[in-house]
């Protein structure tokens, strides 16, 4: 398979788990949400489909799928938020 076709797979994947993890964000505690409005998004952010990775729970390392971009960013505390608004085990 491609890596464009990949990632226009994982992109369409992605989209369908982020749906559902959006529903999730309505069951987190108050003091684990942000307040509505505190995050504001900035000039040049991104204008296509995102899908967001993490490989590894233990890790801050957060892979971003943008469009046919890949950009790597550590952030614990947004790695974190993900895997809180995600749920499990």
């Amino acid at each position: 398979m491609s890596e464009t076709n990949r990632r226009k797979f994982l992109a369409v994947a992605g989209a369908g788990a982020a749906a559902g993890t959006v529903g999730l964000t309505g069951l987190a505690t108050p003091a684990a949400a942000a307040a509505p409005g505190d995050t504001k998004r900035k000039p040049g952010s991104a204008q296509e489909t995102v899908v967001a990775y993490v490989k590894d729970h233990r890790s801050s390392k957060l892979r971003l799928m943008v469009g046919d971009r890949e950009v790597i960013v550590h952030d614990a505390d947004l790695v974190n938020r993900i895997l809180n608004a995600a749920g499990g085990n």
